[in-house]
């Protein structure tokens, strides 16, 4: 008899559960976007005339407009005549910076004069600008001297108060002695510092465990710093942290479950950011044959950050231009040796160190006149993107049971790789951000 009663409570709870769920599903918002053209983030292929049923935040159908059935009641988005995309996925950004414009001070300034009520709105403004523009998901690489404030500005974005894509976030990033600004200054002054300074491996461990207490997603290293012109033409980048360094934090940050992203510009302090087991290579202007190797053994990620180095360039006849200059050719050959030895390369722009006036997705027409094919371009910024950012299946995908980030254009970017800077519609969690009809 005692059975008899477990069974039929049982039974209660599940058919309540069911009837929850059901309820659950009623009140969820339905909308159905009739696709002209999908590029839905990983297949090779386009598909045509398609029907994208959204329920709730979450994506829950795909089909043949010819055999689709529209559910009674949904809200029919027509965009019947546009290309609709995954929402894109920019993994290096810097929400906190704005070009290091001298009109507003430069870079000393957004330290030493900017407050940081300012500077936190500024980057509001950013995240605004940047779901403007299709990017529904960021990885932001630290906040160059604004402390915690992109903890802040993600929760606000979770919880509604500010519009702006989904963030992960990197804090204030790591570096040593000698290895980031502010520089220049009497050496009797103690003057702040745009990352968190470590010399050690033990304080290397205990700034990895602070940055990760205080909301950390990834933990940003700079492995090398300044950068110039050597005596053979080469380019050459001072390192920074050792590899003993690097392996504690990246030990101490995998204990966590997260993962590290290692500034590198090329020699010494890229092979310690390779032996010291970071995830992923932050600009990577100069890899040599060696490095490439190792990426491909290790599975390491490689984000370029092209147009960053494109523009702002010192004069021809100073030693500042000529890095500038020697910086971009080495990139482009880097970039082509990576893409041919086919390293898991990753959309991501250094916004911030370029004006967020700007159009985000200029990067992909860098990547495509390098080599890279339009397809390609795309899925370094929506499904590979989110492999990296251990989102697979749930961003960066327009299928079943991933998030509503959807946007469209009215071009065809692969056939026009630019159309992508001219997104016309936008939604983020199944709600509309920006239509046509605005």
């Amino acid at each position: 008899m005692k059975n008899c009663y477990v069974w039929l409570l049982l039974l209660a709870v599940v058919i309540s559960a069911a009837a929850q769920q059901k309820d659950n599903r009623a009140s969820e918002s339905l909308a159905v976007i009739r696709a002209g053209t999908l590029i839905d983030g990983k297949s090779e292929k386009p598909r045509h005339d398609q029907v994208v049923i959204i329920r709730g935040s979450h994506i829950e159908s795909i089909s043949d407009a010819a055999t689709a059935k529209i559910p009674t009641g949904a809200k029919v988005i027509d965009l019947s005549k546009s290309t609709v995309l995954p929402g894109l996925i920019d993994s290096h950004t810097h929400i906190f910076l704005q070009g290091e414009d001298p009109a507003q001070g430069g870079y000393d300034a957004n330290i030493l004069n900017a407050p940081l009520a300012l500077r936190a709105a500024r980057a509001t403004v950013a995240a605004r600008r940047a779901l403007e523009q299709g990017f529904t998901t960021l990885r932001d690489v630290e906040t160059e001297g604004a402390g915690y404030g992109d903890v802040g500005i993600k929760q606000a974005i979770e919880m509604g108060y500010i519009p702006g894509p989904r963030l992960f976030v990197s804090t204030r990033a790591i570096s040593t002695t000698g290895g980031y600004p502010l520089e220049g200054y009497a050496p009797e002054l103690d003057m702040p510092k745009g990352a968190q300074i470590v010399d050690g491996p033990v304080e290397a461990r205990k700034a990895a465990r602070e940055q990760l207490d205080h909301g950390a997603d990834w933990i940003k290293v700079y492995m090398t710093h300044r950068s110039w012109v050597g005596k053979n033409g080469e380019l050459v980048s001072q390192p920074t942290l050792t590899v003993e360094e690097l392996r504690a934090i990246v030990d101490e940050t995998h204990g966590w479950g997260k993962k590290v992203a290692c500034h590198a510009y090329g020699g010494i302090g890229l092979h310690r950011a390779l032996d010291g087991g970071c995830d992923s290579i932050e600009h990577g202007l100069d890899l040599d044959d060696a490095a490439i190797a190792q990426m491909l053994k290790q599975g390491t990620w490689y984000v370029p950050t092209i147009s960053a180095y494109y523009g702002d360039w010192g004069p021809a006849d100073t030693l500042g231009g000529q890095r500038d200059r020697l910086r971009a050719s080495v990139h482009e050959t880097s970039f082509k040796k990576a893409l041919k030895a086919q390293v898991k390369i990753v959309f991501g722009t250094d916004m911030g160190g370029i004006p967020w006036t700007e159009p985000i997705a200029q990067e992909f027409s860098h990547m495509v006149e390098l080599g890279m094919q339009p397809m390609d371009a795309i899925q370094s910024a929506t499904s590979r993107a989110a492999v990296m950012l251990d989102m697979e299946g749930k961003i960066g995908v327009v299928a079943p049971g991933a998030f509503a980030d959807v946007i469209a254009v009215s071009g065809d970017p692969l056939h026009d790789i630019k159309a992508l800077e001219n997104v016309q519609f936008v939604m983020k969690d199944g709600k509309v951000f920006k239509s046509a009809e605005n």
